[in-house]
């Protein structure tokens, strides 16, 4: 959706090249994902929320699947907070044991408490172990690497990944994220939300880079009439030049958000007419039988 692997986001699934993949993945994941507005500018007006606890929250979602440690300058800027209101949080996160202070280089890494906390989520995810089987059966049919993710501020996050058998495929974990405006699985979720819900992503993307936006909006928009016509989103050489991939959303229920599943690879593997005309009608398949299983 990125490191080379011999056997797409954040990263074939929709992610990153091949031979570059293990250096355009690796960056993209240590890059920050700054959201336009913090939460507290976004929430202002709502009297019971909770400003510090916001902040604590935005400082350890600031740690992405690449970053072994972060310094509070690190933390600052891509919180968009003072250093010294970083300082504060990463002090008391540390005494709660959800950071870990490396005295050696000053910076922190996310400690068991925040394991712990993504692990039960993870754990309690029921429509993971669900899709699993189908989703492995659909790899290894199409030699791709498919994975199932739900957004996360401005990314798509893995939740589950499953590689074809085959000798070379692009590794993207779980944990992994990828751009929601550029990838086949970010766009399958903005096809799949409320038009209000869409217009507000779309203008904070539009907010974050004027000068790429116009290109972004095409994208998307070239997205939304493609999952009017085919069933599926589409990103062929988007988010990665050498990466293609196609996506489709679904509602899980239980109050989950809308989720998404894709199927990419490297695109001198998976070419634009076997992902449309082949794996096209297994992945709505796949994701019509997990809306089926879902429901019961």
């Amino acid at each position: 959706m990125s490191k080379t692997h011999h056997s797409p986001t954040d990263h074939p699934i929709d992610g990153p090249s091949v031979d570059e993949a293990a250096r355009s993945t690796a960056s993209s994941a240590r890059a920050p994902v700054v959201a336009t507005r913090t939460a507290h500018e976004a929430h202002k007006d709502d009297r019971h929320f909770v400003t510090s606890l916001a902040r604590g929250l935005e400082v350890l979602a600031c740690f992405r699947s690449g970053d072994k440690s972060l310094s509070n300058q690190e933390l600052a800027l891509r919180c968009r907070l003072p250093k010294s209101t970083v300082s504060r949080l990463t002090h008391t996160l540390t005494l709660l044991g959800y950071l870990i202070h490396l005295k050696e280089s000053g910076k922190y890494r996310l400690g068991t408490a925040s394991l712990a906390l993504g692990s039960a989520m993870l754990a309690r995810l029921d429509v993971r172990k669900i899709a699993r089987p189908v989703m492995q059966e659909l790899a290894d049919i199409c030699r791709a690497t498919v994975s199932l993710g739900t957004r996360d501020r401005l990314s798509m996050i893995y939740v589950e990944n499953c590689r074809g058998s085959v000798a070379l495929t692009l590794t993207l974990e779980v944990g992994s994220r990828i751009p929601v405006a550029t990838s086949a699985i970010g766009r399958a979720w903005l096809a799949a939300i409320p038009e209000h819900d869409r217009l507000s992503f779309m203008e904070q993307v539009r907010e974050l880079d004027h000068v790429a936006w116009p290109k972004t909006r095409r994208g998307i928009e070239k997205a939304l009439d493609d999952y009017r016509t085919l069933g599926v989103t589409t990103s062929f050489g988007d988010w990665q030049k050498d990466v293609n991939g196609i996506a489709r959303a679904f509602q899980p229920g239980g109050e989950l958000p809308i989720m998404a599943i894709n199927v990419g690879g490297p695109s001198f593997k998976l070419s634009k007419e076997f992902l449309l005309e082949e794996v096209r009608p297994r992945l709505i398949d796949v994701v019509t039988q997990l809306e089926v299983a879902l429901s019961h």
